[in-house]
């Protein structure tokens, strides 16, 4: 059996690798932006596990996940201090580091069996790219339903590559990527530079990520729509009476009065009572819709029998129309296992006093007659809430969300930069609107229509674009993570099995 290669760097070069590679990383993301730093970050993470022992890629893997989940979420620390911080970034990282082993023995096993040049060009790059793919999904989805906030196609929003998750979505991004630049690294290795074949498919990969197109889908007329972002006390320590934050968003919505418009908007939280249950609020509601002569899609806590939910609202159109948060946040809109947690954190776990429950109706709404897809907040890094709502005939999207938690942080832009890439990605337009800004509409290629400015009160009337027809990304999407996922697992699973049938024969030669 050959003996396993020698690391490409040794081991206190690696670390510093990795500890560049993740916080390169994070600076591919909003505020900074630099879309280019993620191909950057990805080479400086493979490079510095080739070779490595299992021991050495925890380690190089650790070092890479505290670098960029401590540094990326650290808008977790604007209100609740550290804890929080440490939990979430410490979890992930911790996950990121375990599932960087795979990495490395795919780079150790699988030129063990398959020694020929061409493998390691194209098959090789092919399970490095399915490995960091099936560790985005993992991640997205466990513990708990997951926290999708790193992936590495949704650093795309502002670079020419972001098209392509109208074909494949923001996983199938992420695949391409990442297979383009372990292309690239095993070119390098290989060291033919004469022969221009070995070339070829890195060049492919590169041609593919730059070439295609973004899918279109059909112009189907426009809606006017008037949203709103109050910049009210939102925040969850915010000093507030019952009813200012309502307030924030009628004064806001002052500028709308008269003006022809087909839906008026507001963010995520923007009424501070149950409309279902008071009297009061729906009263004044009803009046709103009546002298805009729009229906309102509105954002409240509704409570039905024992169960709180985070409830988007079509109000003015008959009864309401509800669509509750699929995905609450773990430790922000209920504690899962709180009998546990409350023993770590009594204070902070105790602060949070609902246990909103998740939603099952579906993410969609009719105003008008035209159907109009929701996410409601965190909910935009979740794949499954924008698709079912694009499958079932969404037109436009709007996401409705409160930042006012995250002020003057990174959340706020990398929030947004997601709804841009599920814009493109469905070929959909969307209005994303904060209780505190950023707002926006982006048009279904991406482009901005229309924006506010974070932390002042303001209002946009914009005409819509709709669109109908499904990209592929919606229609095998879920099918393009599965085949990565699975076939990824399965191929490590086997050349872990061909690994150790063939260190036992070796053990039991004479």
């Amino acid at each position: 059996m050959p003996r396993r290669e020698r690391p490409l760097l040794p081991l206190w070069a690696a670390v510093l690798a990795a500890v560049v590679g993740g916080v390169v990383l994070d600076a591919a993301f909003p505020d900074i932006g630099w879309w280019p730093l993620a191909f950057v970050a990805v080479a400086f993470a493979l490079v510095s596990l080739i070779g490595r022992s299992i021991g050495g890629a925890f380690l190089v893997g650790l070092a890479f996940g505290v670098a960029f989940w401590f540094v990326h979420v650290s808008w977790t620390t604007r209100y609740l201090g550290v804890v929080p911080w440490f939990a979430l970034a410490g979890l992930e990282s911790v996950l990121w580091a375990a599932l960087s082993v795979p990495l490395t023995l795919a780079y150790r096993w699988l030129p063990r069996f398959a020694p020929g040049r061409w493998v390691r060009l194209t098959a090789l790059p092919a399970l490095i790219a399915g490995l960091w793919t099936l560790r985005e999904l993992i991640l997205g989805n466990w513990p708990y339903t997951g926290f999708p906030w790193g992936r590495i196609g949704m650093s795309q929003s502002e670079s020419p590559l972001a098209h392509l998750a109208s074909w494949v979505g923001v996983t199938g991004l992420t695949f391409l990527m990442v297979l383009a630049v372990a292309a690239g690294i095993e070119w390098a290795r290989a060291g033919r530079w004469r022969d221009a074949r070995t070339a070829v498919p890195a060049a492919a990969v590169v041609a593919l990520l730059f070439v295609l197109p973004a899918f279109p889908t059909s112009a189907a007329g426009g809606l006017r729509v008037g949203s709103v972002q109050g910049n009210g006390p939102s925040g969850y320590f915010d000093a507030r009476e019952r009813g200012d934050i309502l307030n924030a968003q009628l004064e806001a919505t002052t500028p709308l009065l008269g003006e022809d418009l087909d839906l008026l908007v507001w963010p995520e939280g923007g009424v501070d009572s149950d409309p279902l249950a008071d009297r009061g609020t729906a009263r004044l509601l009803d009046a709103l819709s009546e002298r805009v002569d729009a229906p309102l899609l509105i954002n409240a806590a509704t409570a039905r029998g024992d169960d709180i939910f985070n409830t988007s609202m079509l109000w003015g159109e008959g009864e309401p129309q509800l669509h509750d948060k699929t995905h609450p946040v773990p430790f922000g809109e209920y504690v899962p296992d709180r009998w546990f947690f409350q023993m770590l954190a009594p204070d902070l776990v105790g602060l949070i006093g609902r246990e909103y429950t998740p939603g099952t109706n579906p993410p969609l709404v009719e105003a008008g007659g035209v159907p109009v897809g929701l996410a409601i907040c965190f909910d935009v890094i979740y794949d499954d809430v924008v698709w079912e709502g694009a499958r079932d005939g969404a037109e436009l999207y709007v996401f409705q969300t409160n930042n006012a938690d995250f002020r003057d942080t990174d959340e706020n832009e990398q929030q947004l930069a997601f709804a841009r890439m599920r814009a493109i990605e469905t070929g959909r337009s969307v209005v994303n609107i904060s209780t505190v800004g950023t707002s926006q509409v982006i048009a279904p290629d991406g482009s901005i229509l229309d924006g506010l400015p974070a932390g002042e009160v303001g209002a946009m009337l914009t005409d819509v674009p709709l669109r109908t027809g499904l990209t592929p990304a919606v229609v095998i999407g879920g099918a393009v993570q599965l085949a990565i996922g699975w076939m990824s697992f399965a191929a490590i699973v086997l050349l872990g099995v061909l690994a150790t049938a063939r260190r036992a024969r070796e053990r039991r030669r004479p």
